[in-house]
């Protein structure tokens, strides 16, 4: 009878944490506990073509650069550098570099068709120059996590697989913001990954992911989707998986890739709206995994709410809030440990909900102004 007594506001709210629940005991925490993989060099036999583009990128190159040829990977590889139309010296440091060492290779990209991505573009040149079957992408503003980022990220190939997704942290460093945009990239990486290893990926991360050239040549690479700046990554995986490509998961530590994050709230947020706007060409199917989720957290919070401000069961509210707040500070901080990418748990709460607000706020935006540009 007491369970009866409920108000409907708070039978809403318990449905969402159901949801959530669901997501943390089928996804999140499976994926989290997983063995991990065995080490061994099976996979890491073929060589492979290391792809980045940059646009004005030359101080991040210098640091790059060379932690890309200290890598260990006997079978051998090949660093691709795209130059995509920059105005700096980076075409100057490349050229020195092709020189010095037989194994790097400059492409040049110096305009762009009219109306299609640029960073796609300068990708295809890229990929059409590579010499081997399988290749490795990250971003110019990125370093691996260890000299065996290669090695590892290519085993993913023999488990088999045509495309490989890794994850790719931001560094930690002092201030809100900070915590923020780690928290969005490990609950975004609780998500794709965990997903891609139930069998339903649906995105990767340009930043670490890996695929095979034929891969590229099923999916007619970015065809589909040339003149949407966004989706290099996860619209390229959209793709491979409707042509029945199989997709793997390389989650060990020593396979991440770091980058630094954007330093002000402005830079994150276009960096956001950009990455936010392939959404609405994933399949139907993900659109559905992954807006049920955010829906249930949105939902949880605006029904917390509408009860606040009228009259509400405090026992029941309370209790409600304890079990999410422990399923969620418990789920997250194993995540982050799996992941090598911890935050503060009493932190976990806040952070939550202010990116779930600060998600729907850039979904407002998108809707309402959808111009997007690359740099």
């Amino acid at each position: 009878m007491l369970l009866l007594s409920f108000s409907p506001a708070l039978w809403l709210l318990l449905a969402c944490v159901l949801v959530q629940m669901y997501y943390a005991a089928y996804y999140f925490l499976p994926f989290a506990n997983r063995p991990t993989e065995p080490e061994d060099n099976a996979g890491a036999a073929e060589p492979v073509s290391v792809l980045v583009c940059a646009h004005n990128e030359l101080e991040n190159l210098r640091r790059l650069l060379p932690l890309l040829l200290q890598q260990e990977y006997p079978a051998g590889f090949e660093i691709i550098l795209i130059d995509d139309r920059s105005d700096d010296d980076t075409y100057l440091y490349a050229q020195q570099l092709a020189q010095y060492f037989p194994n790097v290779q400059l492409v040049t990209v110096s305009t762009t068709p009219l109306g299609l991505s640029p960073k796609k573009y300068a990708l295809t040149l890229g990929i059409k120059s590579a010499r081997y079957e399988q290749m490795l992408f990250t971003d110019a503003d990125c370093i691996p996590a260890t000299n065996q980022w290669i090695r590892l990220m290519q085993r993913g190939f023999a488990r088999p697989a045509d495309l490989v997704i890794g994850y790719s942290a931001y560094a930690p460093e002092s201030g809100f913001l900070n915590k923020l945009v780690r928290f969005e990239t490990l609950l975004t990486g609780a998500q794709y990954l965990s997903f891609a290893w139930r069998g339903k990926p649906y995105m990767g991360v340009g930043r670490n992911m890996a695929y095979s050239l034929r891969c590229f040549r099923t999916t007619k690479g970015f065809a589909s989707h040339i003149r949407s700046l966004g989706g290099d990554d996860d619209l390229l995986v959209q793709d491979a998986v409707q042509h029945g490509m199989r997709v793997t998961v390389v989650a060990e530590p020593a396979a991440h890739t770091l980058s630094k994050p954007a330093s002000t709230w402005s830079a994150w947020w276009h960096q956001k709206r950009r990455h936010l706007s392939a959404g609405r060409r994933y399949r139907l199917a993900d659109q559905f995994r992954i807006g049920n989720f955010i829906g249930t957290n949105l939902l949880f919070y605006f029904t917390t709410l509408g009860l606040l401000f009228s009259r509400p069961d405090w026992v029941p509210l309370a209790a409600v809030w304890f079990v999410r707040t422990s399923i969620l500070c418990f789920t997250y901080s194993q995540v982050g440990r799996r992941l090598h990418d911890r935050l503060p748990i009493v932190l976990l709460p806040v952070l939550d909900a202010v990116y779930f607000f600060y998600y729907l706020a850039l979904g407002i935006s998108l809707f309402l102004y959808r111009n997007l540009r690359w740099k």
